[in-house]
């Protein structure tokens, strides 16, 4: 089996960071490739266009991916990666800002100085006497409730804590690494609306599924606090932003920071709109990149997967012993295993390790083995009813 040159087709202007890490001799990397065998994008929209057969793998550049039609990738065994973590530290940052944002009538205050530029000599006179409007209260000592602790809310909880703030989170589907991260001093929470009726903030990182389209609507802003501040730099979706708007107008919220901008929020005095910026710096884009890159290179050449939206996560140590690698995908119904093993131990081959795991309707499969395996077994493999899709790796040759 020769060794094969990858192809890489990038979809975006993808950070040079990651792309110098694809070894020359094995990789060709370029917006026009024909039939790649993975897609790196950040945000140009899937939907729609056309993904060669050859397509292994996609994977963005970042931990949003509705850019992507992940159910038609799932049924032909494409894997979607995204990269959760990578732009996290420079989301925390501008939720911290939003926060400041949202108490000291910054923005408005500075609008407002900007419009005193024809008064020359006067101007320090009028500040003095017009400062008093743009008041707000301080963030220490106020009571911060984080909804969801992923990533970016448990940095958030953190360097809440360390600015003073009381800091309440819920998450029903915190993962151990999450857990370990968290600050002791934040409080635990078991109900999204035990948290709205205690904070004076609420900042919001949840993902947006059916479950949470909305989530926050009239009835959830009745539970809180009157005046309480609202930061969603998560999802637009995840506020009825008809009901959202109604509360801000009524002075049930002092404030809403947003970086998912409409003509409504924008006509609205209370909410302060900001460009799209979360994960917008140089950084961010560095970490994603190289994050979607790795990812990609451990699935082609081993057939690993690490955070993928629609496939299982799956690793298996390579040892001298097994070089001969067969990657397996197919619908998770029952007794789809034993009939691909069973056609190896009918050619003689020894499985020396393997492991299988099946998330939704998809299982995925890497057995090593000792003997080489014939391509005659591979297309049997292939023609079984409920396979996707069947690849070989060996000995660094693909």
């Amino acid at each position: 089996m020769e060794k094969q040159t990858f192809k890489i087709r990038t979809m975006n202007k993808i950070s040079a960071e990651g792309l110098k890490l694809f070894p020359r001799d094995s990789y060709e990397v370029a917006s026009d490739i024909p039939n790649p065998d993975t897609i790196l994008v950040r945000s140009a929209d899937l939907h729609g266009v056309e993904i060669p057969a050859s397509v292994k793998a996609i994977a963005r550049a970042g931990a949003g991916y509705n850019n992507i039609p992940v159910d038609e990738c799932s049924k032909r065994g494409v894997v979607v990666f995204n990269t959760p973590g990578g732009n996290a530290n420079a989301v925390k940052e501008l939720t911290i800002a939003s926060l400041l944002l949202a108490s000291r009538k910054i923005v408005p205050g500075i609008n407002w100085a900007l419009s005193l530029i024809d008064k020359a000599d006067e101007v320090p006179d009028f500040v003095e006497k017009g400062k008093s409007k743009f008041e707000g209260p301080e963030l220490k000592g106020k009571t911060l409730g984080v909804a969801g602790l992923g990533a970016i809310g448990v940095m958030v909880a953190n360097d809440a804590i360390n600015l003073g703030m009381n800091v309440i989170g819920y998450d029903p589907y915190i993962s151990v690494e999450a857990a370990w991260n968290l600050s002791r001093s934040v409080k635990r929470e078991d109900t999204l609306e035990g948290l709205l009726t205690k904070a004076d903030y609420i900042t919001l990182h949840l993902p947006l599924a059916d479950t949470t389209k909305g989530l926050l609507d009239a009835g959830k802003f009745r539970l809180m606090k009157k005046g309480a501040r609202l930061v969603n730099l998560a999802r637009g979706g995840l506020v009825n932003e008809a009901d959202l708007i109604a509360a801000l107008n009524a002075g049930k919220l002092s404030a809403y920071v947003t970086d998912f901008v409409s003509a409504e929020l924008l006509a609205c005095p209370a909410a302060l709109c900001i460009p799209h910026l979360g994960a917008s710096t140089p950084e961010a884009e560095d970490n994603c990149a190289v994050m979607a890159v790795r990812q990609t290179m451990d699935y082609l050449e081993e057939g690993t997967i690490v955070n993928a939206v629609n496939f299982p996560a799956c690793r298996l140590e390579r040892h001298t012993h097994s070089p001969h690698r067969l990657l397996v995908i197919n619908r998770n119904v029952p007794n789809m295993m034993g009939q691909f093993t069973t056609l190896l131990a009918s050619a003689g081959i020894n499985i020396a390790d393997m492991v299988n795991h099946h998330r939704y309707d998809n299982a995925y499969n890497i057995i090593d083995t000792e003997q080489k395996i014939p391509l005659d077994i591979v297309e049997r493999i292939k023609s079984i009813n409920g396979i996707v899709s069947v690849r070989l790796i060996a000995n660094g040759e693909y």
